[in-house]
């Protein structure tokens, strides 16, 4: 496919969605088999840095598709070719970093005996965390109350219909692992107050929201005058990302 501004922010949150599921899917069979490897160490690291990353990838996609909005002359002659992919690589260093440094100071990669930063670190990442739930909401709201209370009135596209949907299943699904880990981190002896299905729960739902994302392309890219029409999935994909009225 020919790829455009959002097709590659796309196919960035589809590979962290895609680590995210394997490694859960990892996880899992570890606890099953009572496998006595350090995996889950590791995993706790990998889950936190791709979930980190998927985040930032999907309130990047809303606050661009929200600037092509409100800006769209801007967006279309100044906007710099390479913008998506350079986002998404600093998006994926910045994730790496608070992840892999989290994970050094808090000993889950390895043991660490004497003072560390690790409750400075769990501060800066959940602050980061709640940064980017507000941007993603904010930009979210603003982006559909130009739609529908903008003095100009402007056609609903395909790709608003879903990134929108992509933003709500994040937040319905997504959202609880990200909650769980900031009381985690806010209120003391918290794994001991709730019960640990709680945790599980939020897993299940944060592959819920990893799996769903090529299903709402499916469905946004099949239906066409109330219908569902039978494609091939290149043209279901780009049908889902087309950017105009239809």
């Amino acid at each position: 496919m020919r790829r455009n501004a959002f097709s590659v922010y796309i196919l960035n949150l589809a590979g962290a969605d895609f680590v995210f599921t394997c490694f859960q899917i990892g996880y899992c069979f570890n606890n099953i088999l009572e496998i006595s490897i350090e995996f889950p160490l590791f995993a706790d690291v990998v889950l936190n840095f791709v979930y980190l990353c998927g985040l930032n990838i999907l309130s990047a996609i809303s606050i661009e598709r929200c600037l092509s909005v409100m800006w769209p002359i801007w967006y279309r002659c100044q906007r710099p070719k390479h913008t998506s992919a350079v986002i998404c690589t600093m998006l994926w260093v910045l994730s790496l970093v608070l992840s892999l440094v989290e994970g050094m100071e808090c000993g889950i990669l390895f043991y660490i005996s004497g003072p560390s930063w690790c409750k400075t670190f769990d501060l800066i990442t959940t602050a980061w965390l709640i940064v980017l739930f507000v941007v993603l909401l904010g930009s979210s709201l603003a982006l559909v109350i130009t739609i529908f209370c903008g003095l100009h009135k402007i056609p609903v596209t395909r790709l608003y219909v879903t990134i929108v949907l992509t933003v709500l299943v994040f937040l319905f699904f997504g959202l609880p692992y990200g909650i769980y880990w900031f009381l985690l981190v806010w209120i003391d002896k918290f794994q001991y107050i709730v019960q640990c299905n709680l945790y599980t729960v939020t897993i299940f739902l944060s592959c819920v929201n990893s799996c769903a994302n090529p299903i709402i392309y499916f469905l946004v890219g099949s239906i066409r005058r109330h219908r569902f029409q039978r494609k091939t999935l290149k043209l279901l994909l780009q049908r889902a990302m087309q950017d105009s009225p239809d």
